[in-house]
């Protein structure tokens, strides 16, 4: 699987409106044409609501460490 440094997704999710879901930060990167490994990571993302691009940086280094 792949990882993801989190400030390279967020250069994916401009124009995502917070609070966010899982699902409204996945479509944001596929219209701003994230590549595959941007997309598999946000899609192993927990389903919650992101108040802000740090709670989704840190959910991605979660997911990171996880794959160590």
């Amino acid at each position: 699987m792949a990882k993801i440094n989190p400030i390279q997704a967020e250069k994916f999710l401009k124009g995502v409106n917070y609070p966010a879901s899982k699902k409204d930060l996945v479509d944001c990167a596929k219209k701003n044409k994230a590549d595959e490994n941007v997309c598999d990571v946000l899609e192993r993302l927990p389903e919650q609501n992101y108040n802000k691009p740090s709670d989704v940086s840190k959910a991605i280094g979660a997911i990171n460490r996880e794959e160590r």
